[in-house]
């Protein structure tokens, strides 16, 4: 029960809280969502089941262009492009699973960051489409097909509040799920898993293929956002932005890499603003946060509250 009322506390209060902020605060705080469903979506492979990944900003990138293509060279209808790009999204997740479950590890960590940059290579190579490093500007905000238009930054914002209050409900429901106690499991000792009956890679590549959904979800929201996509979203750049933010927040919760995710983005806006070496600051503030914080962000208060992990 004090879980659910603090959720709705929070919920109630990034639902007031737009009604007093300056369109560019509004933005940073529509980015800091967007983000956190971003981070979200890596803590399910990471935090849960024990997947490390450097790509899994390609599956980010993949449905930030298909929706950018779509509502540009295609079709500008909101239904149309957001369900491509969730589905292209999971395509590519789940062929790259297919490759990448393979492995362990470090080895797994060098098979998804090679994956992504493939993607980033032909993005980036494949002008006449992509735009190569020019990318595709002018991605309009999604209109035609709805009832109301999201052009307007508080309607925008309001949408991707919805969105990341029904994705966090399903992660919950995902990972207090049996499927999720299973990834648990396999990330705590897949040998034993396997002896009691569990067919691991089965459960590593359904989360797998989710999490890449998820991370589409994030992409498609980001260039509406944005109206803007490049092969950067591709990039490593991104893939260790996401792993810093679900490391930062503390792996293996929901909130923590959320947490962290929307920390990450205000910190890149506020230090960027006073100097041009922020990646600096912002490394020392993750060193030490990992120093003296290992469990991350989450596991510090849980640590200071005296709360059982879990």
């Amino acid at each position: 029960m004090r879980r659910v009322a603090g959720a709705s506390a929070t919920a109630g209060v990034l639902a007031l809280v737009p009604l007093a902020l300056s369109s560019y605060h509004l933005g940073l705080l529509t980015k800091m969502l967007i983000f956190a469903i971003f981070a979200m979506s890596l803590d399910l492979i990471l935090g849960y089941g024990g997947l490390p990944s450097l790509g899994h900003a390609a599956y980010f990138g993949v449905g930030a262009y298909t929706v950018g293509l779509l509502a540009l060279k295609v079709i500008d209808n909101f239904w149309i492009d957001f369900g491509a790009g969730l589905l292209a999204a999971g395509v590519t997740s789940a062929l790259f699973g297919l490759l990448a479950l393979r492995a362990r590890g470090a080895y797994l960590l060098m098979i998804t960051l090679a994956l992504a940059q493939v993607l980033w290579g032909i993005a980036f190579g494949w002008r006449s489409l992509t735009g190569g490093d020019d990318g595709l500007p002018g991605v309009p905000r999604p209109a035609a097909g709805l009832p109301w238009s999201l052009a307007g930054g508080l309607a925008f914002y309001y949408f991707v509040l919805v969105v990341i209050i029904a994705v966090t409900a399903a992660l919950w429901i995902v990972v207090k799920s049996p499927f999720g106690m299973a990834l648990v499991g396999i990330r705590e000792s897949e040998r034993r898993m396997e002896v009691l009956g569990y067919d691991t890679w089965r459960y590593k590549y359904v989360a797998f293929v989710l999490a890449g959904i998820v991370a589409g979800l994030s992409g498609n929201l980001y260039v509406y956002y944005n109206g803007f996509v490049s092969p950067a979203y591709l990039s490593i750049v991104f893939s260790a932005m996401a792993l810093i933010m679900v490391i930062l927040g503390g792996a293996g919760t929901l909130l923590g890499p959320a947490l962290g995710g929307a920390i990450i983005v205000l910190l890149e806006n506020v230090i960027s603003s006073s100097t041009e070496r922020w990646l600096t600051v912002l490394g020392v503030i993750y060193v030490v946060v990992t120093m003296f914080a290992p469990a991350g962000i989450m596991g510090f208060i849980r640590a200071c509250l005296g709360a059982r992990p879990t």
